[in-house]
């Protein structure tokens, strides 16, 4: 069974309180609406004005929840009476289930709707779907949809006492899975001081490297690099004080951690590569392009892959991919944010 490093249970911690520190700090929507008016975390949208500590905290709590392989799954009543909804206006495998996973081994019910035949297909609004759900007592709901803002928006229009949960947000944010990477990075690594990351693919489409990068660069790495074709590299107004590279074998040089994104395959017709074959020549990341990087240096992916596309299958199979950690730390992941997105509404109730 694994052990949490400080010896204590992360459940019982009073967790980090930043009131105002959104609003302040930040003018994105979806950073200050998550948090309550005494500043807690009542829903997650975005990892966006999390502070360091924060962060940490829900680390700390998700390293509780991970168990070593061929223990049984940790499993707590944390949620025992409350109802999570899974709407997933796009399509979904492995964070569905693993939030769902997450939920039950809390104790929760969990209701899974097909949103493709939804009521909204059928002309009813997202908001009113909402509605008809929290009337009928579900009070977490995890959301993902291609609607940039969606969530957001909710959060707004929502009972006091219902949480969002942000699986997967257009191109801008998909936390949970900032928050699984930088768990792996630190179980191998034992922290972030001093490590050079390097986020290497379609970055500009990327919702997975925009909350890696909240997360990273808000755990204090020493050097965060970005590498993508020139027409797959976000504006310049965003990713600040990432590194940028368009020359993968550059990019590599010497970085302790690399991160690989699945390229979807009909930007083949506007990237500069024509095709799979000459994409991965030119940009995948191959068992010789890797030796460029530290020799301890652990390869990341937040799945699906292409393989022999972005990653050569030697290395995704290899003896430095940790993408099957990546997996099995999300369900924890999960777990302590809804733990923690619980506890803090149970907290607010108990000072009403």
């Amino acid at each position: 069974m694994s052990t949490n490093p400080n010896n204590d249970d992360p459940r019982t911690r009073t967790q980090p309180s930043v009131a105002g520190f959104a609003s302040e700090q930040s003018a994105s929507l979806s950073a200050t609406v998550q948090r309550d008016s005494e500043g807690r975390l009542q829903h997650l949208i975005t990892l966006e004005g999390l502070t360091r500590e924060e962060l940490t905290a829900l680390l700390d709590l998700a390293q509780f929840y991970v168990r070593d392989p061929g223990d049984l799954p940790a499993r707590d009543q944390t949620l025992a009476g409350h109802t999570v909804a899974n709407l997933f206006f796009e399509p979904s495998t492995r964070t569905r289930v693993s939030f769902e996973l997450a939920a039950r081994r809390l104790g929760a019910e969990v209701v899974n709707l097909d949103m493709q035949s939804s009521s909204r297909v059928k002309g009813e609004t997202v908001l009113d779907t909402i509605y008809t759900l929290q009337a009928m007592h579900a009070d977490i709901l995890i959301m993902r949809d291609a609607e940039p803002g969606l969530p957001a928006f909710i959060a707004q229009h929502v009972a006091p006492h219902v949480c969002i949960l942000n699986a997967g947000e257009a191109h801008l944010s998909h936390p949970t899975q900032g928050l699984l990477d930088a768990l792996t990075v630190r179980q191998v690594k034992g922290g972030f001081e001093g490590l050079r990351i390097l986020i290497a693919g379609d970055i500009a489409h990327s919702r997975v490297a925009r909350s890696a990068w909240h997360a990273f660069t808000t755990l204090g790495v020493e050097e965060l690099r970005i590498a993508a074709p020139e027409d797959l590299m976000p504006g310049p107004d965003e990713f600040a004080n990432a590194t940028r590279f368009y020359d993968i074998d550059q990019a590599i040089e010497g970085v302790d951690v690399v991160m690989t994104l699945r390229i979807q395959r009909e930007r083949f017709g506007s990237a500069r590569f024509p095709d799979e074959l000459t994409y991965h020549r030119k940009f995948g990341i191959t068992a010789e392009r890797l030796r460029k990087a530290k020799p301890d240096a652990i390869v990341m992916h937040p799945g699906p892959m292409n393989r022999d596309v972005e990653i050569a299958s030697e290395v995704a199979d290899g003896p430095q991919s940790v993408i099957q950690r990546q997996v099995t730390n999300g369900v924890a992941v999960r777990m302590a944010v809804l733990a923690t997105i619980v506890r803090n509404v149970q907290a607010r109730r108990q000072l009403r």
